[in-house]
């Protein structure tokens, strides 16, 4: 698995590439808590180029989305194969994650204004 990393007006976005599984979550888990957060921030996780993803990947969003709400900030997902959408769906985090099908649309969700009534 390779991890890439940049920055977005929203925050930081991590394109994860290859296989999330129990050999390789860790690497996600130690990135993610040496990426910093503030306050309103979204962290976007690209998963266009994911190739696998066992419950130990599933673990590790669910751990990047605690080290996000501990800062105050957001997850949202983007990109996210049909197989690994499935099994979101099936145990009901696509309820949990903004999921979104790129990463672009997951920046510009979080930078568009908020419209005044």
């Amino acid at each position: 698995m390779k991890i890439a990393a940049r920055d977005a007006a929203t925050g930081p976005v991590l394109e994860i590439v290859g296989d999330l599984d129990y050999g390789t979550a860790h690497e996600l888990r130690e990135h993610v808590g040496r990426t910093a957060l503030r306050p309103g921030q979204c962290l976007v996780l690209d998963l266009s180029r994911l190739e696998f993803c066992d419950s130990s990947g599933i673990t590790a969003l669910i751990a990047a989305r605690n080290h996000a709400a501990a800062a105050r900030a957001e997850v949202a997902l983007a990109g996210v194969p049909d197989n690994t959408l499935r099994i979101l769906r099936i145990v009901g985090l696509d309820q949990v994650f903004a999921l979104h099908p790129h990463a672009q649309s997951a920046v510009d969700a979080r930078s568009a204004p908020t419209p005044r009534v």
